[in-house]
This record gives C-alpha cells, sequence and structure tokens, in this order.
C-alpha cells in the first residue's frame, strides 16, 4: 500500500490486529512464570476438553483437501486425531516445565568507572507465523511465544482454516480465564492471501516474522516481507551410508529417516551409499524401502545392486534437488566420502544431514566440513525436531544463520536489552 492509497476493509482488519496484538505483548512482556505456566496447562486442558470439536473440524479441513489432491503427506500433516490433540496438549505442558527465558543474565560487568552492565533477554514482542496445512504449529506457537513473553499473529492458510478457527478460539478462551488478553494469540485466516501480504508489510507492528511450510511459501516470504524474517524448514535432506556402516544399522536409519513420517522438513530425500558397502548394504536397504512403499529413483549402480523384486526409476538431476515430501527417494552410489559430501554441499537446504559410519574420521569430517544446521551421526534425520531436542516444540527450524539456526524454541523468541546502573555517571 502506497502513502496515498486508501486501506482496504482486510488491511485495516489485519493492521488493527496487529496493533491489538502489540498491546497485549506489552502485558505478556511482564507476566511472570507463574501466570504464562497457569495460562500453559489451562490451554492444554481447554485443547483436550475440546477435542471432539477440534477434530470435527479438523475432518472438514481434510476431506476438502483430500478431494482437490492433497498428497498423501501433506494430508497426513494436516490430520488431527484425538490421540493427536491430546499429544499437543502435552506438549503445552512440558514447555510449561521449560525454565522461563524472560530476564536471563546473558552477559554482565562492572566497567572501570563503576557502571554496572546487564545485558539481559527481553521478549522479542509481537511474532508473525505464515505456514500452511499444519494445524499442530497453531499451538506450538501459541505456547511458544506465550512463554516468551510475545504475542502471536498466525496466518494457517486456507487448507487447515476450519481446524485453526476452532483452535484459536480455544486457546483464547484459556487466556481470557487466566486474566491475560485474548489479543495475545489470533489468526487472520479469514483474511487470505491479501491478509497475508498485509501481515508481511507490517513492519513496526510485527517485529519478526517466521514463514513456514514449502520451497514456494517460503521464499515468497522472505523475498516479499518488509518484516524481519526467519527463513525456516525446507528440507532436502541426505543419509549418507559410509563404507564402513553396519548393515542393520544404515537400514533402520535410512528407513526411519525416509517412512517414519514423510510429509515433514526432516525426512531424507536422497540416501548416498559408499561404493565400498553397496555390495553388500544395498540390497537389503532397497528392499527395505521398498517394503515400506517408498519409490525409488536410483541411478544405474543403485539399479544393478537391487533385488528383481525392486523396482528402481532411472533419477534425473531434477531428484537430486527435489524436496519430495512423499514415499519418494532418491539414491545414488557414490566413490567416496568426498564425493558424499561435494554431492551434499551441491542440493544441500542446510537443514539436516545425517551419516552412517563406524569411523571416527568420517564422522567428524562429515560434521566439520557441512555446513547446515544438523549433522546426525549414526542417527536419524527425523531428530531435528524442537520436542526430539529437549525444546518442548518449535516455531520452526532455521536454515540461515541469523539470528537462530536449527530448530527454534524459548531461547530464540528472545532478544536482548542492555540495562547500565549508574549513580551520578556522566561521560567526561
Amino acid at each position: 500500500m502506497t502513502d496515498t492509497a486508501v486501506p482496504t476493509d482486510i488491511e485495516n482488519a489485519v493492521l488493527d490486529a496487529c496493533r491489538r496484538a502489540k498491546t497485549a505483548s506489552r502485558t505478556l512482556a511482564t507476566a511472570t512464570r507463574a501466570t504464562k505456566d497457569q495460562a500453559l496447562h489451562a490451554m492444554a486442558d481447554a485443547l483436550v476438553a475440546e477435542a471432539s470439536r477440534i477434530v470435527q473440524a479438523n475432518a472438514i479441513d481434510v476431506e476438502r483437501e483430500r478431494v482437490g489432491g492433497m498428497s498423501s503427506g501433506l494430508l497426513d500433516r494436516l490430520t488431527l486425531t484425538e490421540e493427536r490433540v491430546g499429544a499437543i496438549a502435552g506438549a503445552l505442558r512440558f514447555v510449561a516445565g521449560l525454565p522461563d527465558p524472560i530476564g536471563e543474565v546473558r552477559r554482565g560487568s562492572t566497567l572501570p568507572n563503576g557502571l554496572r552492565l546487564l545485558q539481559k533477554s527481553v521478549p522479542m514482542g509481537v511474532v508473525g507465523m505464515i505456514y500452511e496445512a499444519r494445524p499442530n504449529v497453531t499451538v506450538d506457537a501459541a505456547a511458544l511465544c506465550l512463554k516468551s513473553g510475545n504475542a502471536a499473529v498466525l496466518r494457517g492458510g486456507s487448507a487447515a482454516q476450519e481446524s485453526n478457527e476452532v483452535i484459536v478460539d480455544v486457546l483464547q478462551g484459556a487466556l481470557a480465564e487466566c486474566g491475560l488478553p485474548r489479543d495475545a494469540v489470533q489468526s487472520i485466516d479469514a483474511y487470505g492471501r491479501e491478509g497475508a501480504k498485509v501481515l508481511m508489510g507490517a513492519r513496526g507492528l510485527v517485529d519478526v516474522l517466521v514463514p513456514r511450510g514449502g520451497h514456494g511459501l517460503i521464499q515468497t516470504v522472505v523475498r516479499e516481507s518488509k518484516v524481519p524474517t526467519i527463513e525456516t524448514g525446507e528440507g532436502n535432506c541426505h543419509v549418507y551410508v559410509d563404507a564402513s556402516a553396519p548393515t542393520e544399522r544404515a537400514v533402520a536409519i535410512a528407513v526411519n529417516s525416509k517412512a517414519q513420517r514423510v510429509g515433514v522438513c526432516n525426512a531424507a530425500e536422497t540416501l548416498l551409499v559408499h561404493k565400498d558397502a553397496a555390495p553388500r548394504v544395498m540390497p537389503a536397504l532397497l528392499k527395505a524401502l521398498a517394503a515400506e512403499s517408498v519409490v525409488l529413483h536410483g541411478d544405474a549402480a543403485t539399479a544393478e545392486l537391487a533385488p528383481e523384486t525392486v523396482s528402481i526409476v532411472a533419477a534425473t538431476e531434477e531428484d537430486w534437488a527435489t524436496e519430495y515430501l512423499s514415499l519418494d527417494l532418491a539414491v545414488k552410489v557414490v566413490d567416496s566420502l568426498d564425493d558424499a559430501i561435494e554431492h551434499i554441499q551441491r542440493y544441500t537446504t542446510g537443514h539436516t544431514e545425517a551419516i552412517v559410519t563406524d569411523d571416527i574420521n568420517a564422522a567428524e569430517a562429515f560434521s566439520s566440513r557441512l555446513d547446515t544446521a544438523a549433522i546426525m551421526v549414526n542417527a536419524s534425520t527425523r531428530f531435528t525436531d524442537g520436542g526430539e531436542f529437549g525444546l518442548g516444540a518449535e516455531i520452526g527450524i532455521s536454515t540461515q544463520k541469523l539470528h537462530a539456526r536449527g530448530p527454534m524454541g524459548l531461547g530464540e523468541l528472545t532478544t536482548t536489552k542492555w540495562i547500565a546502573y549508574g549513580d551520578g555517571h556522566v561521560r567526561p
């Protein structure tokens, strides 16, 4: 919107929501830990009590998207059951048990002139999120923002609009019961893509914006937002099976990384196998992956080693660069650890890379030479997650370097404030 343009009803509505969030953030910034934790438990109780209502609303979203052709992996990510709602409520209780990050002294010193300095953690203020087809993120974002003293303005996308409407209503009711402002958690889903654009332009009202979703969504927000953004999520993750890798371990990690849940950013999309290990491990690897209904996109060497019962689709250049978010996996035999690292450096999105090995030197080389948010040594890529890392939940997984990287929990939703204590000090 230019300085002379007349604001639309949507612009007015979204900017008003951001202003109310800014007001709410001032209350949250000074809320005690006891108050915030009470609200988190109340939110968890409310989600459990309203689980059937949430699941009913979610069923409308799921059916609409199924008819519209959404992939099975994304449908799974969209779907809520009463069991999943219970798990989400459990995450809220876990966050309540974490230390309060606000007021933590990061640094402190007394200068030669007697001036005492403290650098303390303080909330960001208003955190905006733009995401898609992930109703659990609505709760995660609300919980982490509340605990870290921030207000949240959420745009969860049309795919989960019915689910998010009910979830936000439930969370707001719990906040109000605890004496906190309902405006601390708001959804602007009703305002569609135009509302998202207004949110991206709300610099001065929104302090940081976190996009979470596919490549197109993330890059659109990063390119077009006037609000500072944290780039998250896109995960072309690799599993590299080194020459020394035990077959059983390689199979377990590769299958879990790919098939445990496919529509998520920490699922593996490419499997690389050292040529010296390939004759030994590849048949078992491919057979186990095929048993999980994984479609294998392999190079010529992979096809030669595949059991007769396993079909291999000829891999193309596009396969190495693709984040499938489905039961598809690119597979390649590499000549050496150096070749594996070179391949990953070319195609990585900076999310998570894994190595399976019994060679400590190979593990160290892999860990030190790859510039990515997370490295897994003899572990599944699926562990790159706020909950699995003990953060309770995550606002997203940052693939950039400023100011956060990797799973972002409470600490990553804070900034700092310098406080100087003097006794009439003046600068000479």
